[in-house]
């Protein structure tokens, strides 16, 4: 696990390898045992390293070959590398035993025919020094981020954003990005929150060549494989899944550093646990529970999976105060937005596992695959016609006037009855973004003192891929595209690369990935319960406790706090009434408003909305008036 940043020159550009160093401090957590850069004419390759496989320096980065023809940086791990290099590369003679070197030769092999073989997850660049043609590719689902800046005269890349600010760039903030974030708490799709900057889709590879030319390409797309109607029975299809999985993550317990997983007692963490505990004697597990808010605290569940499979479990206690004090350092690490708040609780159980381990597996990608989402299951309920759905649908001005919050069991069922409601009345695919949104365009268009209108690019791409057919599968791909490489795995790098930990995601080996699009929705979603077919593969070697628990995401009591604790800094730093209205974006009004609904009977989601702005608020001081 690393961080790459480079350089692309066009003609005319002035050399910027001092930019480039700076730059690699910015990733400096990313990678803090080894730094260096590579420099050939107009081309600058910079990698910090985190040793994973090959701790060696011989394994550091800028790696070339033996005739110096190619360069490479990359970031991630190819978890196959040994079975390619055996297959492929029998004839090369290694430096190293890293997974590095391989990449590099089957890349001098077979050029971007290489991209479909590699089974991990990764973000590099190969530069041809004969050609001068730079290559750049990302993993499949976006795992690895990869963030672009290009003008007339240069094309810079890097694995943050804050990288790429180390260069001389205009800063602009992109109002048709800010409006999207308003909406859902991160930005989605490849934009960016400033111009001119935009990631590079997953799946996708890149060439650039040396009269300024470049070239896009895909490599990988989820196969809509459930539509060939040729699938096996759910029985057959349990015991498939769960080879398949117990595989992928075996393939990720391969590491010449300590260890772990996360353990959070919910189904997706516990299976993976569970298959990792068969291959690994006494597996360190790590879980976090809070001290002060005993609703939020779920260690009981893990605990009962720890126990089953003896695994070396350590519980961290986390405090109110200790929750509250980790905000600035995570605020401070955020270079663009992203203002989902279980980043808080993340980003304190990667620094304590980091104590005690420098891999960790993960249970992300359950949810998206499987039907995990509330919403999964209120979608197919939204297909149906019947007397429930024609009430809802017309009782939401009854429901608006029900107390509705997240931090209570009545209280969150009248919130969902009232997101239910707004859903029934749109079309599919506005519903899918209302559903994945806080707030709806109009609401954040009262927000911006200069509203955005028409901003339905990517609305459209996403509803595009839902209406394509009536299978809900659909809705899960879009999921795929949008929540999970734009909020989960986000969430999970950045609070991972803030404390120098590597994160692996077995339920994203793509072998996991294309079984489930082969299967039909309703081995998912069955009797209303979402991951049917993932939960019944594994029911055998889970506590039977886990199966009939309410889901709960990985929250944090931001209401509380905002109510208490951070009230004042609310108040009187980042939506205090002179700033908010000397910096000109937002409508104060609408602003006093959203303060004024915290403390209300009817808070509704008003929480996630101002974590929102404070998060924003941060950015915008940090990045425009230091």
């Amino acid at each position: 696990m690393c961080g790459i940043a480079g350089y692309v020159l066009k003609q005319g550009a002035e050399n910027y390898s001092t930019e480039l160093e700076k730059a690699l401090l910015q990733l400096a957590k990313r990678g803090p045992d080894a730094q260096n850069t590579f420099y050939s004419g107009t081309v600058g390759l910079g990698h910090v390293r985190l040793s994973i496989i090959d701790t060696s320096q011989a394994a550091n980065q800028p790696m070339s070959d033996k005739s110096g023809r190619y360069t490479i940086i990359f970031n991630g791990e190819i978890f196959n590398f040994k079975e390619l290099k055996q297959q492929y590369l029998s004839h090369i003679q290694f430096a190293t035993t890293s997974d590095t070197e391989v990449l590099l030769y089957l890349f001098i092999e077979k050029g971007k025919d290489c991209l479909p073989l590699l089974n991990g997850f990764f973000a590099f660049a190969v530069y041809d020094n004969l050609l001068q043609v730079t290559f750049i590719a990302r993993d499949r689902f976006g795992i690895k981020p990869l963030v672009i800046f290009e003008d007339d005269k240069r094309f810079l890349f890097a694995s943050e954003m804050k990288a790429l600010l180390a260069f001389p760039i205009k800063k602009e903030i992109d109002f048709s990005v800010l409006h999207y974030y308003l909406q859902l708490n991160y930005v989605p799709l490849e934009t960016s929150m400033l111009k001119g900057f935009r990631k590079l889709k997953p799946g996708t590879f890149l060439v650039l060549k040396k009269d300024g030319t470049k070239q896009e390409g895909v490599f990988y797309k989820v196969q809509k494989k459930w539509q060939a109607k040729q699938y096996p029975t759910y029985e057959k299809a349990q015991a498939e899944l769960r080879e398949i999985v117990e595989a992928a993550v075996q393939r990720r317990l391969v590491s010449d550093v300590p260890l772990g997983a996360f353990l959070s007692g919910g189904i997706d963490s516990s299976i993976v646990v569970s298959c990792a505990a068969k291959h690994t004697k006494h597996l360190n597990t790590f879980s976090i529970g809070f001290k002060d808010e005993p609703y939020f605290d779920e260690t009981y569940y893990a605990n009962l999976v720890a126990k089953q499979y003896q695994t070396n479990h350590t519980v961290f206690k986390i405090s109110t105060d200790e929750m509250l004090g980790s905000i600035d350092d995570l605020l401070n690490y955020i270079d663009e937005p992203f203002a989902d708040s279980s980043a808080i609780a993340v980003n304190i159980l990667c620094k304590y596992t980091r104590q005690k381990a420098t891999v960790a597996l993960s249970g992300d990608g359950g949810d998206e695959l499987f039907a995990g989402y509330n919403k999964h299951a209120a979608a197919w309920q939204a297909s149906q016609k019947n007397t429930v759905n024609f009430i809802l649908k017309n009782a939401l001005p009854i429901l608006s006037m029900l107390p509705a919050s997240r931090h209570g069991k009545v209280t969150n069922l009248f919130r969902q009855l009232q997101r239910y409601s707004i859903g029934l009345n749109l079309p599919d695919g506005e519903r899918y973004w209302r559903w994945c949104a806080y707030s709806d365009a109009a609401d954040v268009n009262e927000l911006l003192l200069n509203p955005v209108q028409n901003n339905n690019a990517v609305i459209s791409e996403l509803a595009s891929i839902i209406s394509a057919e009536s299978d809900m599968n659909n809705m899960l791909l879009a999921d795929v595209r949008m929540v999970l490489a734009n909020d989960m795995l986000v969430k999970v790098d950045l609070m991972s690369m803030a404390n120098s930990l590597e994160v692996r995601t077995p339920l994203l080996d793509y072998t996991v990935v294309d079984y489930a699009f082969s299967l039909p929705f309703d081995y998912k979603l069955r009797n209303k319960t979402g991951k049917s077919i993932l939960k019944d593969a594994f029911r055998n070697q889970l506590p039977a406790e886990l199966f009939t628990r309410t889901k709960r995401g990985f929250e944090v009591p931001l209401l509380k706090w905002f109510r208490t604790a951070l009230h004042e800094k609310i108040e009187n730093y980042y939506l205090s009434d002179n700033f908010v209205e000397a910096q000109g974006i937002f409508n104060p009004k609408k602003v006093k408003e959203l303060k004024r609904q915290l403390f209300s009977a009817n808070p509704g989601d008003v929480h996630a909305k101002i974590w929102a702005l404070v998060v924003f608020q941060h950015w915008y001081k940090k990045y425009f008036e230091a």
